[in-house]
């Protein structure tokens, strides 16, 4: 009987490892074409459960020392930041500190118009559904916001004195609502929502190399995000790209190993509980919804649900994408299977979405979601 299980062990092991070779091939194949050793470029993982499937990185870290992407390598996150500070406020609301269903004007009563603030719930802005019509002049004031914080960049959204539509009647992706989420953090927290995120979601997931921006912070022992013009790489993220110092909305800091712990931790309900999780992860849909196409975000997090027409896995896909300077990045949990896929990078990517696309073809393609 020993003798038999041992057998079975070892085929399954023999045809995981032959498996696993499969896919590592196929991945190399759709990546290899994007990316030069002597350039900017990024890393890609795909994990299930705790086996790392595929893993590997392209390129330098910073044109100046050549230094090269690994697994250990920080990138800006971009967006994917907005996910944290959405944990954050509902770290709160589970504390009994806050809730989701509170106007903003709680924590705004300075706004010009109030009854606008007073009809804005907290999950409004968590869901880019507020109808506050982002009024910042980046453009034309450049120098102010290429240093400007969460404060500088929410404060002109308090001056409007009209709804681009009701709250809760359309999706519109919202910058500047993150950096108001990040300030309320504070507001409740009585601290840096920095140092909030730390303590609550950093610490107990086991992130020990990730940070969030602080004006300038961090300038070193991270990757610089870069874009090409005239045919050179030149530095395009703190000093060159206005908005960068404003973190709520895109100022985490990560390798992609702790943005896989991160995702562990969520599963494992390490700081939010189940009932809390599941709701962040589920779609939207308010009674007054007024938009053409149907709402598709829960609590930050943009969800395709398993019986969606345009998923072909069928599967629930939760996923979050970023942009922030020369960096992107893009960040999919198929929860049910385990499966965390996630990709940081330098620079921006042809085609990226694609990659994101045809990834999830391969793991269907090994037997990955079945």
């Amino acid at each position: 009987m020993k003798r038999n299980l041992l057998i079975v062990i070892l085929i399954a092991f023999i045809s995981c490892s032959q498996n696993n070779k499969g896919i590592e091939t196929d991945f190399d194949h759709l990546l290899k074409d994007k990316f030069s050793e002597k350039e900017p470029g990024g890393i890609i993982l795909v994990q299930k459960g705790l086996e790392v499937v595929y893993l590997n990185s392209y390129g330098v870290a910073d044109t100046k020392t050549n230094k090269k992407i690994t697994a250990n390598t920080i990138f800006n996150t971009g967006s994917i930041s907005k996910t944290f500070v959405s944990n954050g406020i509902l770290i709160l609301q589970e504390q009994g500190l806050l809730s989701v269903e509170d106007s903003i004007y709680k924590y705004f009563p300075d706004f010009k118009n109030k009854d606008i603030a007073k009809k804005i719930k907290i999950k409004h802005l968590l869901s880019h559904s507020s109808g506050l019509p982002d009024n910042r002049k980046t453009e034309e004031n450049k120098e102010f916001y290429m240093t400007a914080k969460d404060k500088g960049n929410f404060e002109p959204l308090k001056n409007v004195d009209s709804l681009v539509f009701e709250p809760g009647e359309k999706f519109e992706y919202s910058n500047p609502a993150y950096n108001g989420l990040a300030l309320i953090i504070e507001q409740v927290s009585q601290k840096k929502w920095q140092d909030f995120i730390a303590e609550k979601i950093f610490k107990p997931s086991g992130m020990s190399d990730s940070r969030i921006t602080d004006g300038d912070y961090p300038t070193k022992d991270v990757s610089h995000a870069y874009i090409k013009a005239d045919g050179r790489y030149k530095e395009f993220d703190y000093g060159e790209y206005p908005t960068f110092a404003a973190a709520g909305n895109g100022g985490v800091w990560c390798s992609v190993l702790d943005l896989a712990k991160y995702e562990l931790a969520i599963r494992n309900n390490l700081f939010l509980s189940k009932q809390t999780i599941e709701k962040s992860r589920t779609i939207l849909s308010p009674k007054n919804w007024k938009d053409t196409t149907p709402p598709k975000i829960g609590y930050s997090w943009f969800i395709q649900d398993k019986n969606d027409k345009k998923n072909k896995l069928g599967v629930k896909i939760v996923s979050h994408t970023g942009s922030q300077g020369g960096f992107r990045s893009f960040f999919i949990s198929i929860p049910e299977k385990d499966i965390i896929y996630a990709g940081l990078f330098n620079r921006p990517v042809k085609n990226l979405s694609e990659v994101r696309a045809k990834g999830l073809e391969l793991l269907k393609k090994h037997h990955w979601i079945e």
